[in-house]
């Protein structure tokens, strides 16, 4: 008779490894979670939480602290467009405040905790063994560069185009009750309040990232303080399976597109759900259909919004197309209400077909030259190895392994009058 130490081995604790602890403790299965870490665990993020991603951790009686926000707002340089959740509230957590609060949680719920990394992982018929554990099933939730995945056999590549995020946070009072995504030919930055007097700062690009290439959003940090950056990629990995014998892969591990939608924690949750379900079953083969159903939507649409919005010419008419087809807009459209744009010195209703035009905020002033600064790419971002470095707040030097691409003459931002967004 085999004999285990636990149901399930949890690799990775981060939100989907702790999310799918905690739906294991619900199903009554003993657990494990393996993470060399000490809590509570940081990396790059967006840290805003849309309704539906809360709705999921409340599901599971978490209910991190945070900053509400009323929906998701458009910027470009000249141009603005606004959409209102129907469904409540969205939040901007920080990422720390998310895993101590799951962790909280997963050790109320009895789940036990190892600290050490997984790299080596051998399984029978019957069960799985990895860090001295054995176990009946594991699930790996170790991130976008998952230990455990290759060391099944699990294939993964980098997809194209090479995507990276930079997250840093700034000491300032929040200036919107929405999360702002700042498109410039360049890549975008998503700015989310998470506590009254700081909002956190990310951006998403295929090249070396600076403040600078979104004017208007450099007037509203001058003079703020700025924390480290942490960042990592490339950020989308095409990986062949989500299963293999007696391990199922969750999260990042099984595969991701972009950060462009926000909807990282939330797709973690449910996939959580799904693979703890498929264990109850007996069945994990049927991890990979269910793992296909609840990522559909997220991949078809941010893949489609990724290469479309690729060529500058597509990028310069995202903001328009949002304020002129609001049906459409955003990516997020399970969620958006009333839609508001703004284009010059006007804003419109564009939620109404006669629309009253009404005067615009002014224009601030273009502010000096911000620049975010490096950011090493050892460890990637991976959760199983030590996190990646902070940085000073001053800009230094590329280091020999620096991850993004240079950035090309022409791709230099051309200067930009000031002015807000409208």
């Amino acid at each position: 008779m085999t004999t285990y130490d636990t149901d399930v081995l949890v690799v990775g604790g981060g939100p989907g490894g702790l999310a799918t602890a905690l739906n294991a403790r619900k199903r009554g299965l003993s657990v494990i979670v393996a993470d060399p870490r000490e809590s509570p665990i940081d990396k790059a993020c967006g840290e805003g939480l849309m309704p539906g991603g809360l709705a999921e951790l409340k599901s599971l009686d978490v209910d991190p602290a945070g900053v509400p926000f009323q929906g998701i707002a458009y910027v470009s340089q000249q141009r603005r467009a606004e959409a209102r959740f129907r469904t409540g509230p969205g939040r901007g957590v920080r990422r720390t405040t998310v895993h101590a609060t799951l962790a909280a949680r997963a050790k109320e719920q009895d789940a036990e905790w190892i600290r050490t990394r997984v790299t080596d992982v051998v399984q029978d018929a019957h069960g799985v063994t990895a860090a001295g554990v054995r176990a009946k099933w594991l699930v790996a939730a170790d991130g976008l560069h998952s230990a455990v995945r290759r060391a099944v056999g699990i294939t993964a590549t980098a997809g194209t185009p090479r995507r990276y995020g930079v997250r840093r946070h700034y000491r300032v009072p929040a200036w919107s009750e929405f999360v702002e995504v700042h498109w410039s030919p360049w890549g975008e930055a998503y700015v989310t309040p998470v506590e009254p007097d700081l909002v956190g700062v990310a951006i998403l690009s295929r090249q070396r990232p600076e403040i600078d290439w979104f004017p208007w959003l450099a007037q509203q940090l001058r003079g703020a303080s700025p924390g480290a950056a942490r960042g990592c990629g490339p950020l989308r990995q095409v990986v062949s399976r989500r299963v293999a014998g007696r391990v199922l892969l969750v999260g990042d591990a099984a595969g991701y597109e972009d950060a462009l939608t926000g909807e990282g924690i939330t797709l973690a949750v449910k996939q959580a759900a799904a693979a703890v379900r498929a264990i109850a079953d007996n069945d994990p083969a049927s991890y990979e259909a269910a793992w296909h159903r609840v990522t559909r939507s997220y991949r078809w649409l941010t893949r489609g919004l990724v290469l479309a919005s690729a060529p500058r010419p597509a990028r310069r008419a995202i903001v328009p197309a949002c304020a002129l087809l609001p049906p459409v807009f955003p990516v997020w459209g399970k969620y958006p209400g009333k839609l508001t744009a703004q284009s010059g010195g006007h804003q419109a209703d564009a939620a109404h077909p006669g629309h009253r035009l009404i005067p615009a905020p002014p224009k601030p002033s273009l502010p000096a030259r911000i620049q975010i600064g490096p950011i090493p790419s050892a460890a990637h971002c991976q959760p199983s190895a030590p996190g990646v470095p902070l940085l000073p707040s001053a800009p230094a030097a590329p280091l020999p392994n620096w991850p993004y691409p240079p950035a090309p003459p022409e791709a230099a931002p051309p200067p930009a009058p000031p002015g807000p967004p409208g």
